[in-house]
C-alpha cells in the first residue's frame, strides 16, 4: 500500500498502525516567510514570558546580536543557530518552559527548519 501525502499544516499525526492518544493534542503554528519574520515573532514571544531583569538583558544582548546577523546581506548559519541556542539556554536557566508545543518552540523549530542541518543543534536545545 502506498500512501501520497502531499503539503501538510497544523497538527498532523501520520501512523503506520495504532495510536492512541491520552489528554487531547496540542500545536502551534507558525507562518513566517523567513528569517526576519521570523525574528519578529521570537520577539513578541520573549516578551510574553516575563523573564527576569537580568535575564532578559541577557536575552535582549543575544537577540540583537541575532537581528545585527540577520540583516547582513549573507547571514551566517552556524552564528545564527549559536545565537538561538544560547537564548534557549537562557530561558532554561530562568525557569521558563520551551516545550515542544508551546509557541517559543514553534519559532525556534521554524528557525531551525530555516538553517537547514545546522539548525539540529537548535532543535537539540529546545529537547533538553
Amino acid at each position: 500500500m502506498t500512501f501520497n501525502i502531499g503539503s501538510q499544516q497544523g497538527n498532523i499525526n501520520n501512523v503506520a498502525g495504532n495510536q492512541t492518544i491520552h489528554g487531547g493534542q496540542h500545536g502551534d503554528f507558525t507562518t513566517a516567510s523567513g528569517p526576519r519574520a521570523l525574528l519578529g515573532f521570537l520577539r513578541t514571544e520573549l516578551d510574553r514570558v516575563g523573564l527576569p531583569p537580568v535575564i532578559a538583558c541577557q536575552v535582549n544582548d543575544e537577540v540583537a546580536s541575532l537581528d545585527a546577523e540577520l540583516g547582513s546581506p549573507t547571514p551566517d548559519r552556524p552564528t545564527v543557530a549559536q545565537r538561538l541556542v544560547q537564548i534557549t539556554r537562557l530561558l532554561a536557566s530562568a525557569g521558563a518552559v520551551v516545550t515542544a508545543s508551546g509557541p517559543l518552540a514553534g519559532v525556534l523549530s521554524s528557525f531551525a527548519g530555516w538553517l537547514g542541518p545546522i539548525g539540529d543543534s537548535v532543535l537539540r536545545a529546545i529537547a533538553r
